[in-house]
């Protein structure tokens, strides 16, 4: 599993947030397109490329991408 490749899976869930507004460090829920639509299509994204569920709680806790990549990395370490 590749952090840029994550980014551009997380990215790709955004109709209309350019992909070079989005990156590793990106805090996720500030940007403007974010709602809890978006939200289940990560956690749809995340189960269907990486085999790993994540809930809602997860995605609150993460802060910006990159947390969110070490919590499906670690998650799926341990599947």
């Amino acid at each position: 599993m590749k952090l840029e490749e994550f980014v551009n899976s997380f990215a790709d869930q955004f109709e209309l947030t350019e992909k070079d507004e989005i990156s590793a460090q990106t805090e996720f829920k500030m940007l403007d397109e974010w709602d809890s639509m978006i939200g289940l299509s990560v956690i749809g994204m995340v189960f269907n490329t990486y085999n790993v569920k994540i809930s809602g709680e997860d995605i609150n806790n993460a802060v910006t991408i990159v947390n969110l990549f070490e919590l499906v990395q670690s998650k799926s370490e341990i599947e």
